[in-house]
């Protein structure tokens, strides 16, 4: 598979990269004459996305989210409602179109469509051999292109490492093996494996129902049998029952003729029941009319009860008034009370506030003259400060004073001892030129020593002054800090009291307030008094009218009483007279007797139709118990034919699976494989490494069980390891070379050959000489597996260098944005 040409619209990659909605490369133009491809560009430029689109395959190998092709969708990689990919691309001297347009909405949808040029340069849709035709749908479109490419798992395994792609020995048992089975050509023998093993499967489940059936029937058996211990003596309870039923039959005839002689009675009792059921219909009369009457009679009681109620609850309503006046009076009399209790108080504070007021004045005057005895005491100490710094200043400088004369006098003294005092020399003497100076600036030195001396003791005479002028005033900060705390307590008097005579006016109307309080508790005591003694007049009249109006319901309900009374008396004379009632319960007994003879005969009846009916049922079960243990020998004549096919169906599966005959095609192609990899190694990397693969790997107990595991062979520290141990770097050439040695191996030994191959990003972990190396084994793997060209990515600038063309998506970008400018 080489491809030709591409378009890509609406993918996201190329819209982040590039910043255009569609690409449209002309490989065939690009690549003409080049065997390695190099696609560059910086990151995010939209490389892998170009390089995932360069096979045919309906999927993005570096954007999988995990290890199954069959979990991609094209739906998270594009973004136009519209988006398509359109690849031309050559295989077995054939030329091909792939059409995939992805539509986003509500419901998005994925159609491919699959072309081949015809020799009259039309496209027209493939059609493979069993009918299947390209029609749009993604299945028959798969279907299409893995019958000319192989499946997508083989691509991407040997002729398309894609970024991010596991390496080899990450593969698990099984992944690796079908794999390698499908390169190996072993399709058949893994379809017919699998086809045993649903045999087989099929197989244990007709077993298990088998089993099932069996159980079922072990079950029914043990029924039937509990069934046939259920009926014992079926025949001698049929005899018994007979019997019972003859017995039955005679007890119910007796009490049919009992039952009609006593109805026989009943009708000649029939005129007397008839004259007793109207007196006994007359007193009922009575005694509704009588009830009707009394409920008259209490229906007038309980409403002239309620009318006496409701007159007491007037009572009390107006005696609850007056008693709750009452009770808010005296709280208002207490609160007054309580209020006029403060009195005294307020008078006291009236007599005692001018002279507070007075003694608060008298001392904040004192405080006033406290304050300024202390800022006075503060001042002095100020002063006495300085004066002292002063002194200090003045003995330093006489101090310096007293230095300067005894160098002057010292200097002086030296016109004496010159030498050249009176010779010719002493014009030019500096010394002695010098001492003369000093002579000069004696006397000034020494007014200066005077006055000083003069101004030390005027400072000291003042500092004596400010000594003694403290002393006097050393007591006054206690003083004046009790004065302040004396004028607070005073000012606090004196609002207490100020307060207190401001509420003189309040106890004059308290006083006012209690007096009217008293006067309105007194009228409402008279008041209340009287309510409780006497009633009201209206109250009095209607308390009669009640009384009147209850005793005449009872006169009313005591005649009423007695005339029911002589009613009653008068029917109970008429009933004495009449003869005694037929029993009806002599009757209902006889009655009774007769259904209960009734229901024996049939209960009889029953059970001796019971008793037939188990003799028959035994025998039912007796014939049923014969076929289910022959259906319980057939069932296990039939397990034991299923379960010796099953044993052969499965010994078949296990060899034509992936440890079986698949295992033993990989072990013969293991060393072509493995030849084919050291071949590469050995013309790129040199002899240190070689590699082995082994499909039977050794378990912790020593035995050796099925597995996949490539070996590698380091020449120069002689030690044999998993290539999973190997380092990042190495894992990397050798992985590569073992890839590419099953591209070579699937072109020499299937005849399928893509004639192109597909890099994206391996050669990372790689350093620069390793690189370099890693593009040797390109063109080697190109040369001996007579591929046509390699398209790659690299990060590296000097394999794109190295590289027969290149397809710069930085130009790209930088063209793009030249033809907007």
């Amino acid at each position: 598979m080489q491809p030709l040409s591409i378009r890509l619209k609406g993918f996201r990659g190329i819209r982040d990269g590039l910043g255009r909605d569609e690409l449209v490369l002309d490989l065939e133009r690009i690549a003409d004459g080049a065997t390695l491809v190099a696609i560059v560009g910086a990151n995010g430029r939209g490389k892998s996305t170009l390089m995932d689109s360069l096979q045919p395959y309906l999927v993005m190998p570096s954007r999988l989210p995990g290890t199954s092709i069959g979990g991609f969708s094209y739906y998270d990689h594009v973004y136009l409602p519209e988006s398509e990919k359109e690849l031309v691309w050559a295989h077995d001297d054939r030329c091909y179109r792939t059409h995939v347009v992805i539509r986003l909405g509500s419901r998005n949808l994925t159609e491919a469509y699959l072309f081949e040029l015809n020799d009259g340069g039309a496209w027209r849709p493939v059609q493979l051999a069993d009918g299947t035709r390209s029609d749009g749908k993604t299945k028959t479109y798969v279907q299409c292109l893995e019958a000319i490419c192989g499946s997508a798992e083989t691509f991407f395994a040997s002729v398309f490492a894609s970024q991010g792609k596991r390496q080899l020995h990450v593969y698990q048992n099984a992944e690796i093996k079908s794999l390698l089975a499908d390169l190996l050509g072993q399709d058949d023998i893994v379809s017919q494996g699998e086809r045993a093993a649903k045999v087989a499967s099929l197989l244990k489940i007709g077993l298990s129902s088998i089993r099932t059936r069996q159980t079922d029937l072990d079950v029914e058996l043990e029924r039937v049998e509990q069934q046939c211990l259920g009926l014992p003596k079926a025949e001698e309870r049929v005899k018994h029952c007979e019997g019972l039923r003859r017995q039955a039959q005679a007890d119910q005839e007796a009490a049919r003729t009992e039952h009609a002689r006593l109805n026989a009675l009943k009708d000649q009792s029939l005129g007397v029941a008839l004259q007793r059921a109207q007196l006994h219909a007359e007193a009922q009369d009575i005694e509704l009319e009588s009830q009707r009457a009394f409920a008259v009679l209490d229906e007038q009681e309980r409403d002239e009860n309620a009318r006496m109620a409701r007159l007491d609850m007037r009572v009390a309503e107006r005696l609850g008034k007056l008693t709750q006046q009452r009770s808010l009076l005296h709280e208002r009399r207490n609160q007054l009370t309580d209020i006029l209790s403060q009195d005294s108080r307020v008078q006291r504070a009236l007599r005692r506030l001018p002279l507070a007021e007075h003694v608060l004045t008298i001392r904040r005057d004192r405080l006033l003259a406290l304050r300024a005895q202390v800022q006075r005491l503060r001042a002095c100490d100020a002063e006495r400060m300085a004066a002292v710094q002063r002194l200090e200043g003045i003995e330093r400088e006489a101090g310096k004073a007293a230095l300067a004369a005894e160098d002057l006098s010292h200097r002086f003294g030296l016109t004496r001892q010159v030498p050249c005092t009176g010779s010719d020399l002493q014009g030019r003497c500096q010394l002695l030129k010098d001492a003369r100076d000093a002579q000069a600036l004696m006397p000034r030195s020494a007014r200066d020593l005077s006055q000083l001396a003069q101004a030390k003791a005027t400072t000291q005479q003042t500092i004596e002054a400010l000594r003694v002028e403290r002393e006097t005033l050393q007591g006054v900060t206690l003083a004046e800090q009790w004065a302040d705390w004396q004028v607070k307590l005073s000012d606090e008097r004196v609002r207490r009291l100020s307060l207190l005579s401001a509420r003189l006016n309040e106890m004059a109307r308290a006083r006012a307030d209690l007096m009217k309080v008293e006067q309105d508790l007194h009228s409402l005591d008279i008041a209340q008094d009287s309510g409780r003694s006497e009633a009201l007049p209206d109250e009095v009249q209607e308390r009669h009218h009640g009384a009147q109006a209850l005793a005449r319901v009872m006169a009313a309900r005591m005649e009423r009483a007695a005339h029911d009374q002589t009613a009653r008396q008068r029917i109970e004379a008429a009933l004495q007279v009449l003869p005694d009632p037929f029993d009806d319960q002599v009757l209902a007994t006889a009655h009774r007797a007769m259904l209960a003879a009734a229901q024996a005969m049939s209960t009889a009846e029953q059970a001796h139709v019971a008793a037939i009916r188990d003799v028959e049922a035994l025998a039912a079960l007796c014939r049923t118990k014969e076929s289910l243990l022959q259906q319980r020998t057939a069932l296990a004549s039939k397990m034991a034919h299923v379960n010796s096919h099953l044993s052969a169906w499965n010994l078949l599966a296990r060899c034509l699976s992936l440890d079986g005959v698949v295992a033993l095609a990989i072990d013969d192609a293991g060393p072509a494989l493995a030849g084919l990899t050291n071949d590469l190694l050995l013309a790129c990397y040199g002899s240190r490494f070689t590699v082995a693969i082994s499909t039977q790997v050794a378990t912790a107990k020593g035995e050796q069980r099925e597995g996949f595991e490539i070996i590698v062979h380091d020449s120069s520290s002689e030690e044999s390891k998993p290539l999973a141990m190997m380092s990042g770097g190495e894992r990397v050439w050798i992985n590569e070379a073992l890839v590419r040695a099953i591209a070579l191996y699937l072109a020499h030994h299937t005849g399928r050959n893509h004639e192109c191959l597909f890099t994206d990003e391996v050669d990372g972990p790689l350093d620069i000489h390793r690189k370099r190396m890693f593009m040797a084994m390109k063109r080697e793997v190109l040369r001996l597996g007579g591929y046509a060209r390699e398209y790659f990515v690299s990060q590296t600038p000097e394999l794109a260098s190295l590289a027969d063309a290149v397809i710069d998506l930085d130009a790209m970008m930088a063209l793009e944005q030249a033809c907007v400018v």
